[in-house]
């Protein structure tokens, strides 16, 4: 095998375990896409009117100063989960925040909150101030007089029952709470609020609510919800029941107008025109219904918000699918246009009511205007996404759904043009719609089959449009999915064979095939569900009817095709059962693990790429109230089955698995993807460590490792690569006794686009060849590393510390072997993993200003090399290889031509060196000469000589002065560094030109 991975020094083992390195050097690279994701919750500063928050539903809490312009986070190191529900900002004292995690929108996806959290230096810093167990928090509201009592409003946990349901107070700042309301362990309080006139007056909504697989139950019984009074801050309760719906009753939100006491809105999911806006003008004793308006209550378990003008009780915004105005206390309404539909949350400025923010699931966004112009969501790096795939492009790009966007999406791994609007300008669409997935084609990623809730799509980039052919042609929103004849979950996997890129899979409670990329399909399998028949229902309950098809139950979830043997095919479905075939579908055998509780959703199958016999599942059953990782591994086709999750080897009790990936190279490193970041494992499963890194805090919905990189994408952070994982593949089961240097991968010599340098979103790394290595322990002195060509001769080197004189065998002149060394504070000397850039340029030219001395050097040209480290006494190497970008070579351009422009333009560097240091012998012999109070005539023939000479090197100050030889030679050094090419016959003559004027120079002073 080509490179094959070994070290080429050899070392012993100490008895150190290989799993306690740290890998720190190892860092993620965010890739956006920079389009935000769903937001649930803002809040603003009144007294800062720039300054806004908003809590994303898997992105964390971030914060505005600029009134939108950017955005930073602050919640990362601090938080345990990235999901958010509520924020309250003390109006009296804004350095307070209070934060309550775990969205409000009950969607299936949706990820538990774990508590509240307070800061008081306006989000700089944390403390988790319990309620850990409320799940998920639908209010927090704070008294305007005294930050330290601030109430919670708790739904509870999202997919079970559970007695921490409720409204919380506290009257110390988050050191003690009192459940305060409770009604039961299926009710909780979706929304609370307090008169501002008298913060001693409390109403609190209660809400039966909780999500299934199958089915959202939204509502219960009067019993069950409705709006409670207190008078004495929550000491005592009466509940409201006259004017508001007698019957069924879901989810309420509530406001209280500050302008005036006395009216109080509510807005109230309940059956048929009951449903809508009702208005109190006694303080809430009763109510009046205003509005069945159908825009302002559609869906009510994700959205149903209202806000009121502070200043003015009859102006009215309503959330939903749309955002609404009325500005007649809610009889009638205006359609507002905000950057993204499906609306969620504002908080208005109450000095201000045309500057506020408003949520929606494309992100947050501010107006100073009332809505006529918005900041933009492209500025929010919170995308949720649903899966990821990556072609075969250089660089690659990566592909998956975003969630409530109109197409797929498409980011690449490294910019591969320049564009003027850096992270907007990288993100494509790849058909089919938000749920994904998009799966270009494997030679040819103009292609890409792409899937929008069952429905599979054929996108070609270069036409920007998509042929339709949809398995079985029929709408299936709104059925039960008992009457359908295929169910297709929301999210529908698409898969390639590896062995015939001709032969793709798609899957409702059937494996699907086409040859012909969907014209026609044939069904390779029987029902692979156990589609229980009291699951099979019209999903919502028991009010509001919602059948999108993210409740089918009883679909196929996950297929994969055996990289190693053609016809093994593994599948898992949403409700629980793992099958194979092995005879591309001729015949399927049930696998499911025995150990496995039922019906949970197989999120990922991984048949090995070492052994077709061996494969693993992913299976997800919080959905079901139950957190325990399920990943079990089998080695005989699906006869015995491992669990590699038992709680007590490094993956939590408390941590859903949804995806593992085993690398192509390493049989038995593993990479898992769980609900609270990654795990890696050495040895196959038997022991995790915690991957994370610098990634934040949020689900990994899926991975790919390709190309040596390792890809994720994730529920609320966009995509993510980790360039490299060469090492891991190479470590040994022990520590090193002694110096180590890993063999990197081969290197493309990519160069950064023009208009790409300085990309902030996403931040690329400049093109390097990534070295790592292992130091068994701290070393005093510093670590060099050297490049070598394949002759031995040093072509570049780096100290980790500044060294004096004496000891850095520095050069004196380009042309001989010594070597200067160049401090890098990146060539780390850790004990353990380190990793170090290397960008693949040669020293530069000599430069009289040291920090600018031997850089910007030209690109080593293709070949082979060799990474040499001295750490003190022991050296450690390992060779690699500099390969042409393949698209420079599909250009015409040769590796001979290439070598041609290293060699030329060291010739031109080395003559800018010459230049720059005959100019400065000339500045200190100009200088010298100067000093001489009665210069002699010779001295003054000698000086005019010397400023005759140096005027035709360096160019005059001024505006637009004629550039002298010095720039001359530097115009022709950039002029040949800017691409992959041959030298032209131009610049050929030139470098002979220059070179006669610098000869001619030389004499002139020699006479």
């Amino acid at each position: 095998m080509k490179n094959t991975l070994f070290f080429l020094l050899a070392f012993l083992m100490a008895a150190t375990p290989l799993m306690a390195q740290d890998f720190s050097a190892l860092q993620y690279r965010e890739l956006g896409p920079y389009r935000g994701g769903r937001v649930t919750t803002v809040a603003g500063v009144a007294s800062h009117p720039g300054t806004f928050y908003f809590g994303a539903t898997g992105g964390g809490v971030w914060k505005t100063e600029d009134y939108g312009a950017s955005w930073q986070n602050k919640s990362d190191g601090y938080f345990s989960t990235p999901s958010i529900g509520a924020i309250a900002v003390a109006q009296n004292d804004p350095n307070i925040v209070y934060v309550g995690t775990g969205s409000d929108g009950l969607r299936s996806n949706v990820i538990e909150g774990k508590g509240v959290y307070k800061s008081i230096d306006a989000g700089k810093t944390w403390q988790h101030i319990g309620l850990g167990q409320t799940g998920q928090i639908g209010g927090v509201r704070l008294h305007p007089q005294d930050h330290n009592t601030a109430y919670v409003a708790a739904i509870g946990k999202a997919f079970q029952a559970s007695t921490e349901r409720g409204l919380y107070k506290t009257t110390d700042g988050g050191r003690s709470w009192k459940q305060v309301l409770s009604i039961s362990d299926r009710t909780g309080v979706s929304d609370v609020e307090l008169l501002p006139t008298n913060p001693n007056v409390l109403f609190a909504a209660a809400w039966k609510a909780q999500r299934t697989p199958w089915t959202i139950i939204s509502g219960g019984t009067p019993e069950e919800g409705g709006i409670y009074k207190s008078l004495d801050g929550g000491a005592s309760w009466t509940k409201i029941e006259k004017g508001l719906p007698t019957g069924l009753i879901g989810k309420i939100d509530i406001e209280v107008c500050p302008s005036d006491s006395r009216i109080v809105y509510a807005l109230v999911e309940a059956p048929g025109e009951e449903g809508g806006l009702y208005k109190s003008e006694d303080q809430g004793e009763s109510f009046a219904q205003v509005s069945s308006h159908n825009g302002i209550r559609t869906r009510p378990f994700y959205y149903t918000n209202i806000r009121v003008v502070p200043k003015n009780p009859d102006i009215v915004y309503a959330m939903a699918t749309g955002y609404f105005k009325s500005e007649d206390g809610g009889k009638t309404w205006s359609r507002m246009r905000p950057p993204h539909g499906d609306n969620h949350d504002m908080w208005i400025n109450p000095d201000n009511p045309d500057l506020f923010i408003q949520s929606n699931d494309g992100g947050a966004n501010v107006t100073f205007n009332g809505g006529q112009t918005w900041s933009t969501q492209f500025n929010q790096p919170t995308a949720e996404i649903y899966q990821v795939e990556v072609d075969n492009q250089y660089p690659y790009w990566l592909y998956g759904g975003q969630q409530d966007n109109y197409s797929t999406v498409a980011v690449p791994s490294m910019p591969p043009y320049g564009v003027q609007a850096e992270g907007i300008g990288y993100i494509i669409n790849t058909g089919g719609c938000e749920t994904g997935p998009a799966v270009p084609h494997p030679t040819n990623p103009d292609i890409v089959y792409s899937n929008c809730k069952g429905r599979f799509t054929v996108y070609n980039k270069r036409t920007g449009t998509e042929q339709s052919y949809y398995v079985g042609a029929a709408n299936m929103y709104g059925h039960n999915p008992r009457d359908l004849e295929f169910r297709f979950q929301r999210v529908s996997p698409i898969h390639v064979s590896p062995h015939n890129p001709k032969v793709i899979y798609h899957t409702s409670q059937y494996v699907h095939k086409t040859v012909d990329e969907g014209k026609t399909w044939e069904i390779i399998s029987p029902d692979l569900t156990a589609f229980e028949a009291d699951k099979q229902v019209v999903s919502g309950e028991p009010i509001t009817r919602d059948v999108t098809g993210e409740e089918f139950y009883s679909t196929i979830y996950a297929i994969r095709e055996s990289p190693l043997q053609e016809g093994v095919i593994w599948v898992g479905a949403n409700d629980g059962p793992v099958h194979v075939t092995r005879d591309g579908g001729s015949s399927w055998e049930a696998v499911t693990p025995k150990a496995l509780p039922p019906g949970g959703r197989v999120d990922a199958v991984e048949p090995s790429p070492h052994n077709p016999a061996k494969a693993y599942v992913c299976v997800l059953r919080y959905q079901l109230g139950d957190p325990k990782p399920y990943l079990f591994k089998t080695e005989n086709y699906g006869k015995n089955w491992k669990l590699l999750t038992p709680g007590t080897n490094g993956i939590p009790s408390g941590t859903p698995v949804r995806v593992v990936r085993e690398d192509p190279v390493r049989e038995g490193l593993l990479f898992a993807g769980t609900e609270d970041g990654m795990y890696l494992s050495m040895d196959d499963g038997q022991t995790w460590k915690p991957f994370q890194q610098n990634l934040p805090i949020t689900p990994i919905t899926d991975l790919k490792i390709h190309r040596g990189d390792l890809v994720l994408s994730t529920m609320g952070r966009g995509f993510w690569v980790l360039d490299r994982i060469t090492a891991l593949r190479q470590m040994e089961a022990k520590a090193p006794e002694a110096p180590a240097v890993f063999q990197p991968e081969p290197t493309v010599r990519y160069r950064t686009p023009s208009g790409a340098w300085d990309s902030e979103t996403p931040r690329y790394p400049k093109p390097s060849v990534i070295f790592d290595y292992v130091l068994p322990e701290a070393v005093p002195g510093p670590v060099h590393l050297e490049i070598r060509d394949a002759s031995g001769t040093v072509l570049a080197a780096f100290t980790s510390d500044a060294l004096s004189e004496s000891g850095t065998g520095a050069e004196r002149d380009m042309a001989t072997n010594f070597t200067e060394f160049r401090v890098s504070k990146d060539l780390t000397k850790n004990p353990g993993f380190n990793r170090f850039h290397w960008d693949m340029t040669l020293p530069g030219p000599w430069s009289p200003q040291e920090n600018r001395r031997y850089e910007n050097g030209p690109m080593a040209g293709p070949g082979r090399y060799t990474a040499v480290l001295h750490t003190g006494q022991a050296q450690a190497s390992a060779p690699f290889e500099l390969v042409l970008d393949p698209r420079v070579v599909a250009s015409g351009v040769t590796e001979s031509e290439v070598d041609a422009q290293v060699g030329f333009l060291l010739k031109i560097r080395d003559k800018v060196s010459e230049t720059l240091r005959l100019q400065h012998d000339l500045e200190k012999k100009i200088e010298e000469l100067q000093k001489s109070a009665a210069p002699s005539e010779a001295e003054k023939r000698k000086l005019e000589t010397l400023r005759q000479v140096m005027s035709r090197i360096e160019t005059q100050e001024g505006i637009y002065m004629q550039p002298m030889l010095a720039d001359q030679w530097r115009y022709l050094y950039s002029m040949m560094d800017q691409a992959d090419q041959a030298p032209g016959k131009d610049a050929l003559d030139r470098f002979d030109a220059l070179s006669a004027q610098l000869e001619a120079l030389k004499r002139e002073l020699e006479e």
